[in-house]
């Protein structure tokens, strides 16, 4: 999309040029003197009066327009204004009124945009995030005892149940047992609520209004349980459908947008990612990750929709068995395209798996260390062009954070001079200021402090952090809250890493240091380190 210029930029000429009619205008309304101005109003007012006779002004001498122009009845120029001005008022006074005083209203519109036809996954999401919303609005209507919006609102939502079954039988043209029971048992409570709180209606005596609130609520929550069933029942049906697409297909433009569209799902939620999960869909990415006759992007793509499924976000597991038989291709797969990354996009997707995969199994990190994980991992910190973001540099120092609790793994830091590298991430600082970008630099100075605490169990690793200086970072991100943004994760982690080092070197530390931020107890540095207010006087 194409950004209008601003102050100083240059007007191109093409018609999708933002600036191309405001340079038209600004050339043909400019003021130089006195009679350039005449001329631009008198043109100005030819335009939007609509003078009688106007077509043919432009072929009249100039002076002989204003003579024309100055001869018109003052009330006939008065009143062709006065509609212009009054049509603007009208516009103004009907985009300022309210369309309805009633909140919920705006349920009736969720519709006007609906799903496309053929398309039943987005029909389920679409639906399914509507009748959704309309349980929630129920549920807060009911606590409110607003009977009549509690009616209205549950035959509105039986009208979006109904059609959400209607239209995906249409569309998905076969029918299983299961899905036909669930669909029974979500219509007939449907139908039991738009009874009982129609009942509830013509109810005056309190106290019966209270014995069957309690029924609305229960028969609202069977009904949002059989509704939960069904469109799981309808998305991992298609979910299915789709993973048997990309296994079946040998076109490599069908498998590249239909693991985009995985990918798409994922974005959904929790819910998604575990469907895909449940019915193998790691194998299916596996496939695609180990096989190089598939384009950079489409095994990035893959690499996606892996992280997503294992991210240590989303608590199931149990559907994650077929990962682990798949494991060490997996790891292969992805440490190899962040080797061969051509961009920083692709490195950022492949090492965001690799980190949610340590996270999950201590047995990646051990398959990554065999795989010389560490030497890949820091070699591409040194490429611009793989490694220029913050949120990259945290997918980075997370495996490594999660691989430092081998014992092995502190020989290959130094040998890749990793304590260097880690060193410089604990100063890492935001570029733009945005709060995601502030985030993303807090949780590299603080998995950086984790990294450099574990690693210090090996005094190799310990000496060298102390060569380096890592001693006095620590106490300055300790002591000045700006140089951590205030930040409490990264306070208690440094803090943990400097008495790691204290213990290997307490020489490297002033009294002052040593009698703060190492000989209290932890809570009472962080005590005394968080309360410290930066002067300004």
């Amino acid at each position: 999309m194409r950004r209008p210029p601003g102050d100083g930029d240059s007007t191109g000429e093409g018609p999708g040029n933002w600036g191309l009619w405001g340079a038209q205008e600004s050339r043909r309304l400019c003021c130089v003197g006195p009679d350039r101005c005449g001329q631009a109003l008198l043109q100005i007012g030819i335009n939007m009066m609509a003078l009688p006779g106007g077509r043919h002004l432009d072929s009249v001498p100039l002076q002989e327009q204003r003579l024309h122009f100055m001869q018109v009845d003052s009330v006939q120029r008065w009143m062709e204004d006065l509609k212009l001005m009054t049509e603007c008022e009208c516009m103004c006074v009907l985009q300022a009124k309210p369309i309805s005083l009633e909140e919920d209203t705006q349920g009736d519109l969720i519709l006007a945009g609906g799903p496309g036809p053929g398309d039943p996954l987005q029909l389920l999401l679409k639906r399914g995030w509507v009748i959704s919303t309309e349980l929630r609005r129920i549920g807060q209507k009911l606590a409110q005892d607003r009977w009549a919006r509690v009616h209205s609102m549950s035959v509105r939502l039986t009208c979006h149940a109904r059609s959400m079954v209607s239209e995906y039988s249409t569309i998905s043209r076969t029918a299983s047992q299961e899905m036909g029971q669930a669909e029974k048992l979500l219509m007939e409570k449907c139908s039991e609520l738009s009874a009982v709180t129609e009942r509830c209606l013509q109810v005056e005596n309190e106290h019966v209004l209270k014995s069957m609130k309690a029924c609305v609520s229960e028969t609202l929550s069977l009904l949002g349980e059989h509704f939960g069933q069904l469109l799981e029942l309808a998305l991992t049906r298609e979910v299915q459908a789709l993973v048997r697409k990309i296994d079946t297909s040998d076109n490599i433009y069908i498998t590249e947008s239909t693991t985009g569209n995985l990918f798409g799902l994922t974005q959904e939620g929790a819910p998604l990612c575990r469907i895909i999960a449940k019915v193998d869909g790691i194998l299916c990415l596996a496939d695609i990750l180990t096989d190089e006759s598939h384009s950079e992007a489409t095994r990035a793509e893959a690499a996606a929709v892996v992280a997503q499924v294992t991210s240590p976000h989303l608590s199931f597991t149990q559907h994650l068995t077929s990962f682990l038989e798949n494991m060490e291709e997996i790891v292969t797969a992805l440490i190899k395209l962040c080797q061969e990354a051509s961009s920083g996009e692709v490195f950022l997707l492949a090492s965001a798996a690799l980190a949610n995969i340590t996270f999950f199994d201590k047995m990646a990190c051990e398959m990554l260390l065999q795989l010389n994980a560490i030497r890949v991992l820091l070699e591409a910190c040194g490429d611009k062009q793989r490694v220029d973001t913050p949120y990259t540099r945290d997918q980075i120092v997370t495996i490594l954070a999660n691989m430092s609790v081998l014992e092995q793994c502190g020989s290959d830091i130094i040998q890749e001079n990793g304590v260097q590298l880690i060193m410089g991430m604990l100063s890492e600082k935001p570029r733009s200021g945005t709060p995601a970008e502030v985030a993303a630099c807090e949780r590299v100075q603080q998995k950086a402090a984790v990294t450099l605490a574990r690693l210090c169990r090996d005094p190799d690793v310990a000496q060298e952090a102390v060569r380096l200086s890592c001693m006095s970072r620590l106490i300055e991100l300790c002591r000045s809250p700006s140089e951590r943004n205030s930040s409490d994760a990264v306070l208690v982690a440094c803090l943990a890493a400097l008495r790691r080092l204290a213990g290997v070197c307490p020489e490297g530390l002033q009294d002052s240091d040593f009698q703060q931020l190492v000989q209290p107890r932890l809570v009472d540095s962080f005590l005394l380190c968080s309360n410290m207010e930066e002067s300004f006087v």
